[in-house]
């Protein structure tokens, strides 16, 4: 197994459920060892679990933190779900008391507060005050990461918002909105590739969302790559990006 001199990892394995007294817990096997992911919680959590049925891509760092539910902690950590179905990956662990977690969960019972993009909250009524905009910077760049081949999903409502905010507040005369497309490197030494549109895929639904929330007034500019950037294994995730340009 390569593993980088900070602990790195970065694998594709079937994820894992362990059931506990409080929250089920998340794991993943990797080369003779197990490693935790996260706990079940919603899209409101920092770490969005991986499903049972498809495999995951884990790209974390090995902590030196107790073990949770038996697994050896990798922290910071990011996960995507492959779309692919795969019927091997329905590991069900029982409840064992030595795996028993200490902590509750992140948030109480019922529906997630999450939102997909743009609640009808979030847009200002058309005929409501536009807040002053002088100390508005002429040009403005967001960042916009995705999981591996993902598009937009609950977890970008937050960055979404930030942008159609901030383009609504500072009057933009125009958006320039590119579509990056990533890959990741393994630790064994595989690289895998997203697939040949996703840079495309996802510059136009960033601006359909805009748009479709009501920023139509900017001269937008859609483009994307569809070379996939070079990785290294070190924080590859940052090459799955959609870059925004906001300009007055």
């Amino acid at each position: 197994m390569l593993r980088g001199a900070d602990g790195r990892l970065s694998f594709v394995a079937c994820p894992m459920v362990r059931d506990t007294a409080t929250v089920p817990c998340w794991l993943a096997e990797y080369d003779g060892e197990l490693y935790f992911l996260t706990i079940q919680s919603d899209v409101s959590a920092p770490v969005t679990p991986p499903w049972l049925g498809h495999r995951v891509l884990v790209e974390g760092t090995v902590s030196k933190e107790e073990r949770i539910c038996g697994g050896v902690v990798l922290k910071p950590v990011r996960l995507s779900v492959l779309p692919e179905r795969d019927a091997s990956c329905n590991t069900m662990l029982p409840a064992e008391a030595q795996y028993n977690l200490t902590f509750e969960p992140p948030r109480p019972p019922g529906p997630s507060g999450g939102r997909l993009a743009f609640a009808q909250s979030d847009a200002p009524r058309p005929d409501a005050p536009r807040p002053a905009a002088a100390a508005a910077a002429p040009v403005r760049e967001f960042v916009i990461q995705y999981d591996f081949d993902g598009m937009i999903g609950f977890s970008h409502a937050g960055a979404l918002g930030q942008e159609f905010n901030y383009a609504r507040q500072a009057g933009a005369q125009s958006i320039d909105i590119a579509g990056h497309r990533g890959a990741a490197r393994l630790s064994n030494g595989q690289t895998m590739v997203e697939s040949e549109s996703i840079g495309q895929r996802r510059a136009e639904q960033v601006a359909k969302a805009l748009k479709g929330a009501g920023l139509t007034s900017p001269v937008y500019k859609v483009t994307w790559q569809e070379t996939a950037a070079q990785v290294t294994g070190v924080d590859d995730y940052l090459t799955r990006r959609v870059v925004v340009t906001v300009r007055r």
